[in-house]
């Protein structure tokens, strides 16, 4: 691409990792190598076994645990954060990738976990030629001010509301 930008997905409503997860298959589609990088996840949701056993061109990594909505924030969870920023910093400029997806992000961001201005010069530090994707609810006015796409994605009605929980396969 000689063109990359920078895409947000955020809003209280289901399909912000799966908004990012169909741009991942449509760019594997097109023999892009593809980065994901997510926040505040740790597990082998049926997206991280289907990205591992069916994608080659894409790398996953986890960076710490899930936390509930600020909830229980430690030292360990800003420090795996810390370190994951790192990690999708390096992804960036390393000229190995077409597409860096850093899920939850906008979370981790709003949890406290990583500051807000390291996210927007990590921005700033994008090649041209590289798409940068963000997801996460609580997307602040700076990232989206900073992004050339941004997609809210609401909540009209969810059977969470009617004590359904996560699905396998559905929702994790």
């Amino acid at each position: 691409m000689q063109t990359g930008y920078v895409q947000v997905y955020t809003g209280n409503g289901k399909g912000k990792t799966t908004a990012m997860l169909g741009l991942a298959l449509r760019a594997c589609g097109a023999g892009m190598r593809v980065y994901i990088g997510q926040f505040i996840k740790n597990g082998e949701y049926s997206e991280v076994k289907a990205v591992r056993e069916c994608l080659s061109n894409v790398e996953l990594e986890q960076y710490g645990a899930e936390i509930d909505f600020c909830g229980d924030v430690t030292e360990e969870d800003i420090k795996s954060a810390e370190d994951g920023l790192k990690k999708a910093t390096e992804a960036i400029i390393s000229g190995k990738y077409d597409i860096v997806m850093l899920d939850e992000i906008n979370v981790a961001i709003h949890c406290g976990l990583i500051n807000v201005k390291e996210v927007l010069e990590l921005i700033r530090k994008k090649p041209d030629g590289l798409e940068l994707i963000l997801t996460g609810r609580y997307a602040v006015k700076e990232i989206i001010e900073a992004a050339d796409l941004v997609s809210e994605i609401t909540e009209i009605k969810h059977y969470y509301d009617k004590g359904i929980m996560a699905r396998e396969g559905i929702e994790q």
